[in-house]
Parts: structure tokens; C-alpha cells; sequence
């Protein structure tokens, strides 16, 4: 059961926080993001909280965003800034 816990734990330490900037909507509740200080463009789609407690995100707002290493094009929206 430890060996399970520190795997979840492991995984979870490899996710990149990056901030950025909601720059476009597409269907599905899936957003375009653009990284602070970058050029880059991530596809993203809204975390299971944010949806499960109902979170609007418009064009504009800053949010957080989750990545993988493995996939830089691809992300998870945390959280919304106010």
C-alpha cells in the first residue's frame, strides 16, 4: 500500500504550475492558454473541481495551469485568478 501512495506522490511532483492567460475557447470545455512570458499556446481543459463546482473561465481571466513534461502542448486548469 506505501509503494502505491509514494508512486501517486511521485507523479504528482512531476506536474509543471505555469500561470498564463485564457486566449481562446473551443467546444468541450477546452481552452487555449498562453503562458506568462512566453509565446507558447497550451490546449487546455478544466480540472474535475473546477468543473464539479461549476467555475466560469472567459476569455481574459488568468488561471494556473498543470503540464505534463512529457506533453508541453497539453494542460490542466487549476485554478482561476480572481
Amino acid at each position: 500500500m506505501k509503494a502505491e501512495n509514494q508512486k501517486a506522490a511521485n507523479v504528482k511532483e512531476e506536474l509543471i504550475q505555469v500561470a498564463g492567460t485564457i486566449v481562446d475557447k473551443q467546444r468541450d470545455a477546452n481552452f487555449k492558454v498562453k503562458v506568462n512570458g512566453s509565446e507558447h499556446i497550451v490546449l487546455a481543459q478544466i480540472s474535475g473541481r473546477m468543473r464539479r463546482n461549476r467555475i466560469r473561465i472567459l476569455i481574459g481571466d488568468r488561471v494556473d495551469v498543470e503540464m505534463s513534461p512529457y506533453d508541453l502542448t497539453k494542460g490542466r486548469i487549476t485554478y482561476r485568478h480572481k
